[in-house]
């Protein structure tokens, strides 16, 4: 320690009189200091440093604690006055690499930042390999739409009954959270249930198909109490009466985008991923499977590809959704932003790859 020791006499005027630079190369070299012996280092040691650091990272410049906080966040034995310091600091590049891994973090000061820091404090918790059901209950009250599907998709993080009727609530118009949700390991039989009850068509056969056979059967139970008929989501559409339909009114000069957004407004499932099929050139088991995705974001490369209008757009959006049904008003600007960022030639480049990949499955369309 004679080292650590031989800087201290002179750290009182960069403590006092010292501007950021200064103050920020001390940390840096006591830094090194630490980290090189961190694993021989007993208690006493770590506890000279932490005072000598403490004193001094305050008034050091946000990249220099930043780069601090990156490497004390894997210690275990991190200087714990500096590390309580750090994590509550405002700025997430900051608190951020603690908050997502220092084992020296506390469930009551996890608790404590969820509560009173913004998104981004709670989204990189969200990233924690273990969470609480008491952290949990606080993120999934506050968090945005990016921090409730982290959180649910972070198989270490732990839900009280509480934290899952919040989850499912949030759950009922967000379809990627819903699956996202289905597929814990922890989930109830009866939050299934409930998960299931408040969820469209398209996003339980999104569930269903992304599901492993144990959780496959149980949804089918599930479906079974709430319908109280026997159900199986496995079902495969049968498209061959729309694509007739579609056809005669391509031969009548009558398929453009007025009879594409009939057919989406009134929720005519095979009529409208006909209609897509035959004015895209992608095959209809493409266009169906585009139709039950995750995203929205097929939509908009296949609305700007072939020229078709923003509201019509929408209306592909709704149609997943299914009928009484509405995408959140958040996602609905999202997506219009996108659509009108979108360059035709990028939409283009994309529907070429979708129209190339089995072309001979593709509706033929009379010239």
């Amino acid at each position: 320690m004679a080292e650590a020791k031989s800087l201290i006499p002179g750290l009182d005027n960069i403590v006092r009189d010292g501007d950021p630079k200064r103050r920020g190369e001390a940390v840096r070299k006591i830094s090194e200091l630490f980290l090189r012996g961190a694993s021989r280092f007993q208690p006493a040691h770590v506890d000279l440093f932490d005072g000598v650091l403490t004193s001094l990272v305050p008034q050091t410049e946000v990249e220099a604690r930043s780069a601090l906080a990156e490497r004390l966040s894997d210690l275990v034995n991190a200087p714990p006055q500096l590390v309580a310091l750090l994590v509550r600091d405002d700025e997430i590049l900051i608190a951020g690499p603690l908050l997502r891994r220092s084992p020296l973090i506390d469930e009551p000061t996890l608790v404590d930042i969820a509560k009173a820091q913004g998104q981004s404090h709670l989204l990189a918790i969200s990233d924690r390999s273990t969470l609480t059901p008491r952290i949990t209950d606080v993120i999934v009250r506050r968090g945005d739409r990016d921090v409730i599907r982290r959180v649910a998709g972070n198989a270490g993080a732990a839900f009280s009954q509480l934290g899952y009727t919040g989850l499912i609530r949030r759950a009922s118009d967000d379809g990627a959270l819903a699956v996202t949700v289905g597929q814990r390991d922890d989930l109830a039989p009866e939050q299934l249930k409930h998960l299931l009850a408040q969820s469209v068509e398209v996003v339980r056969r999104r569930l269903f198909d992304a599901a492993a056979p144990e959780l496959r059967n149980a949804i089918n139970r599930a479906m079974q109490d709430i319908t109280g008929a026997p159900t199986h989501l496995a079902v495969t559409r049968d498209f061959a009466t729309a694509q007739r339909a579609i056809r005669k009114l391509h031969q009548a000069d009558e398929l453009d985008e007025g009879a594409l957004l009939r057919f989406a407004r009134a929720h005519q499932y095979e009529e409208t991923a006909a209609a897509l099929a035959a004015l895209s050139g992608v095959r209809i088991g493409t266009i169906d499977q585009l139709l039950k995705g995750d995203r929205d974001d097929p939509m908009l490369i296949l609305g700007k590809s072939i020229g078709i209008s923003w509201a019509t757009v929408r209306a592909l959006m709704t149609l997943r959704l299914g009928p009484g049904r509405s995408p959140a008003a958040a996602d609905v600007e999202e997506a219009r932003q996108n659509f009108e960022r979108l360059v035709p030639a990028t939409a283009q480049r994309v529907l070429t790859f979708w129209q190339t990949r089995e072309t001979a499955s593709a509706i033929p369309l009379p010239l």
